[in-house]
């Protein structure tokens, strides 16, 4: 059966302004270049009305079962909060990954370690990119809690979701601030002339994001579509010098949750967008252009795709975690062993003390289990000293970059 924006003609949703780029004699001259080019200047959408196609009106409705479904998911043995960390390390990961920030899972979670225990990095290049993951899982973090909270959602909250991804990456004297200056994707460094990409001039910033924020507190919008519209919408703001693909995924999930759609676990739906970036790409710019079902559709499509396997990954884990009961010859409840094998997916690095405040156990008893688990190989040393030893969980670490293979996989 059609729907009304079946028929529709698609009306772009902005408005092209040319400018006039001179050159700046600050920086190299044989990379300067003085013209003309054209700003997108994206247009209000606080009170717009959205209608979709059947096609995107179907994939909506399936993305929202399967994030209930997802929602809905209690595994035994795994913590809600063990998983839950899981996934958005992944999705943390996944969107920093999207920017050409590769980091692995496991390198992430030795880096959460370190710094948990206050261990700066050295500065080396790997380290950087940790640190700038690592921020990113804070503005993840910051955007469910903003999501979740009954106050209003305003241009101070994304500001503040800013300030978490870059507070300790050497971007921090820009974290917070909005842009001042004309910014642009592809290109030269030097020039917007012939960019991908040309925003909004930096004196439009304050009012569209206010607006942004004003649809975001909307209610009578299905929330996927919702959660799609705004992070196009942000992108094509673009408020920030710097990490506005990463502010602007963190969103999806501060709408989700503020609509009540994702309580408990978040889908990584980065990994699944990540999987085929020219189409992520092309969904961004089909929106700009009025064809608003076409990347709502998409959006949606890599929602289910990302619910259905984090899913997957949770009853993976929980059969992992039997496995290892099994070998161990079923442990009772309030063993330290048992209580640490249920804490090590949301903590796959760890160490006496760590598991002394995951198990509430003694010293002794956290020792002796962490042995038991050394010796079956579930857990293995990361250094060989007597005092401070460490240990990783390579199977469970093994699990979710198993996953996250497959949401890669186009």
């Amino acid at each position: 059966m059609a729907t009304p924006a079946d028929k529709q003609p698609l009306v772009p949703l902005g408005h092209e302004e040319e400018r006039f780029w001179t050159r700046d004699y600050e920086k190299p001259l044989g990379r300067q270049k003085a013209g003309r080019y054209n700003v997108f200047v994206p247009d209000p959408i606080a009170t717009r009305e959205f209608t979709f196609t059947s096609a995107a009106a179907g994939a909506i409705v399936e993305a929202a079962t399967s994030l209930s479904h997802l929602q809905a998911t209690r595994p035994e043995l795994t913590s809600l909060a063990a998983l839950a960390r899981n996934l958005l390390r992944s999705e943390s990961a996944a969107s920093s990954r999207i920017e050409g920030i590769q980091i692995s899972h496991k390198r992430l979670a030795r880096a959460a370690y370190a710094r948990a225990k206050g261990r700066a990095g050295d500065n080396r290049a790997g380290d950087n990119r940790a640190a700038e993951v690592l921020g990113n899982v804070d503005a993840m973090e910051r955007a469910i809690e903003i999501g979740g909270s009954a106050e209003p959602f305003t241009v101070d909250s994304i500001l503040d979701i800013h300030r978490m991804l870059l507070r300790f990456t050497e971007d921090r004297e820009t974290a917070g601030i909005l842009r001042t200056r004309q910014n642009w994707i592809g290109g030269s460094d030097y020039h917007p002339i012939g960019a991908t990409y040309v925003g909004p001039p930096h004196e439009y910033v304050g009012e569209l994001l206010e607006d942004l924020c004003h649809f975001i507190e909307r209610t009578k919008i299905p929330p996927v579509a919702q959660a799609a519209i705004a992070h196009a919408q942000f992108e094509n703001i673009h408020p920030f010098p710097d990490g506005n693909g990463r502010v602007g995924r963190a969103l999806i999930y501060a709408v989700l949750r503020r609509r009540g759609a994702i309580p408990y676990y978040i889908p990584p739906v980065s990994l699944a967008l990540a999987a085929q970036p020219k189409n992520y790409y092309n969904g961004l710019g089909a929106y700009s252009a009025g064809n608003v079902s076409a990347w709502s559709a998409r959006f949606a499509h890599a929602t289910t795709r990302a619910a259905q396997e984090a899913e997957a990954l949770a009853a993976a884990i929980q059969e992992r975690q039997r496995a290892w009961l099994e070998h161990l010859g079923q442990p009772r409840r309030d063993a330290a062993i048992r209580q640490i094998i249920s804490a090590l997916p949301g903590q796959p690095i760890i160490d006496v003390p760590a598991a002394q405040q995951l198990t509430g156990k003694s010293h002794v008893a956290v020792g002796k289990a962490i042995d038991q688990l050394d010796a079956a190989g579930i857990l293995t040393k990361l250094n060989e000293r007597k005092w401070g030893r460490v240990w990783e969980c390579p199977g469970l670490l093994s699990l979710v970059e198993e996953v996250e293979k497959r949401i890669a996989t186009p």
